[in-house]
């Protein structure tokens, strides 16, 4: 069966990739430095911003962010110069990593939040250090650096902590609930190759509450439309209201 294309909308993505057999893709300082290189090399050729990564020795995480429809072809070329230089260096031939790469359209900003402490911790998880500074091998320790890389000057966090390090640490360092991590997913609509037209999707929605007048009747309509996988940001920005005020609702209506 041929494989499904997949459909890419603009907006951030979770990527995850994994050696095949969980063989180790990163042997030595230099792998890791090489890929890192790569990254940014296509990052900048494809116009694509990278927010947060980690690199662990069978696989990695990226969370980026995308303006065109060219996600698929920024990891085809990632991925393929990587396993070129990888078999090359090391003698071996074959596949290198596990299948496609998996992907993830993040649509709610309190999954991305989560998402970006979870992709940092990595290493702290996995018990290879004891401090997120000790780690070389992500975004982390460049956050807390005097001169910004260029791959990672339009972060999330360098545009929203600028240099306050300790504003970066207070933040990347707090505790991520794994409950809470999974809530998250489901209810951020946080689907693999999405297929939802998100014009339709706010066209729609604004539909449903434009013949709403009762208040009541709005939440629960707010809960219906969550539970749907619209967002929590979707749904504010079409009722005019904050994102708190709808987060609130749906807690006081689920309980």
């Amino acid at each position: 069966m041929a494989r499904r294309p997949r459909i890419e909308v603009a907006g951030y993505y979770h990527l995850i990739n994994r050696g095949v057999d969980k063989m180790h893709i990163f042997r030595c300082p230099d792998d890791y430095e090489y890929f890192e290189e790569l990254m940014c090399f296509y990052m900048k050729s494809y116009g694509i911003t990278l927010h947060n990564y980690c690199l662990m020795s069978n696989h990695y995480h990226l969370l980026i962010e995308i303006s065109q429809e060219n996600l698929s072809k920024f990891m085809r070329q990632l991925n393929m110069n990587y396993a070129i230089y990888f078999n090359k260096k090391y003698h071996r031939s074959g596949h290198l990593w596990q299948g496609r790469f998996k992907s993830w359209y993040v649509t709610d900003e309190a999954y991305l939040y989560t998402l970006m402490l979870y992709i940092e911790q990595n290493p702290l998880k996995a018990n290879i250090v004891k401090n997120l500074e000790e780690y070389p091998y992500s975004s982390y320790h460049y956050f807390l650096e005097e001169q910004i890389p260029e791959c990672l000057e339009n972060a999330w966090i360098v545009q929203n902590h600028g240099k306050d390090s300790d504003a970066i640490k207070e933040m990347l360092n707090s505790k991520v609930d794994s409950s809470v991590l999974q809530e998250l997913k489901t209810a951020s609509s946080l689907v693999e190759a999405p297929n939802s037209d998100k014009k339709a999707d706010i066209n729609k929605l604004t539909k449903i509450f434009s013949k709403i007048q009762d208040k009541k009747e709005r939440n629960k309509q707010i809960v219906k439309a969550y539970e749907k996988g619209y967002s929590q940001h979707m749904i504010a920005k079409v009722l005019g209201i904050s994102q708190q005020a709808v987060n609130g609702i749906i807690k006081r209506n689920r309980e």
